[in-house]
């Protein structure tokens, strides 16, 4: 019968590694940006079955479509 022997020198092993790990990092970084996109997806589809005030409301706009500013004193409540 054949014996056969082989022999992968450690500059063979080191690149097969960096291959590895280069394709599992970036199947990570696809993964997060196609995982962010869907979670966009759905978020739109939630907030467009909400009606118009919900949706001023979630988003902190007042009646006019401007944003309300929360200051300190808003956040700290009064205390006096």
């Amino acid at each position: 019968m054949f014996q056969v022997s082989l022999y992968i020198d450690p500059a063979t092993a080191s690149y097969v590694l960096q291959i590895i790990v280069g394709v599992t990092i970036a199947c990570g970084a696809a993964i997060g940006v196609f995982w962010n996109k869907i979670k966009r997806f759905l978020r739109k589809k939630k907030e467009e079955s909400l009606s118009p005030a919900q949706q001023m409301e979630k988003s902190g706009q007042g009646e006019l479509g401007e944003k309300e500013v929360i200051t300190a004193e808003d956040l700290l409540g009064d205390e006096k």
